[in-house]
């Protein structure tokens, strides 16, 4: 049942983004790391490189305790509480989808996440690492959107 669930959560939230427009530039200055965290009002939100995982993790248990599924709309964010849902948008080609950081990492040095099989392929990702924007889903955009799906 709760499989279910996420696949259908996952559905609507990938619909809901599927028309979503294009993020504009933002000014981003230099730092050591390449990644920014930005505060937009009380909405944080960060910019840098993500890969994915797959295969090689697919049923392993995950920080969460669930078992990794590279096929669900999930993500690995070193701080992020784990539940939080996060819009993320590839600023190569401007394709967002929302996902739920289920897990830590990423562990490879410059990137902000890792993204699940299915998310990275449905962002468009090229050669496994894109540069994407990271915005924070609040719960009550996340209750909405199940709602009036309904």
């Amino acid at each position: 049942m709760n499989r279910v669930l996420s696949i259908l959560m996952a559905a609507l939230f990938l619909a809901a983004s599927v028309g979503a427009a294009p993020v504009p530039d933002h000014p981003v200055s230099q730092s050591k790391t390449k990644s920014k965290t930005f505060q937009s009002g009380s909405k944080p939100y960060q910019i840098g490189k993500a890969s994915w995982y797959g295969k090689r993790f697919q049923g392993r248990t995950t920080a969460s305790g669930e078992d990794f599924d590279m096929f669900e709309l999930t993500a690995a964010h070193r701080q992020l509480p784990l539940g939080t849902y996060v819009k993320v948008t590839n600023l190569r080609n401007g394709k967002s989808i929302i996902v739920r950081v289920n897990d830590r990492g990423p562990y490879v040095s410059g990137r902000i996440m890792d993204l699940s099989y299915s998310a990275a392929r449905m962002l468009e990702f090229r050669a496994g690492v894109e540069k994407v924007r990271l915005d924070i889903v609040e719960p009550e955009t996340v209750a909405s959107i199940h709602s009036s799906k309904d």
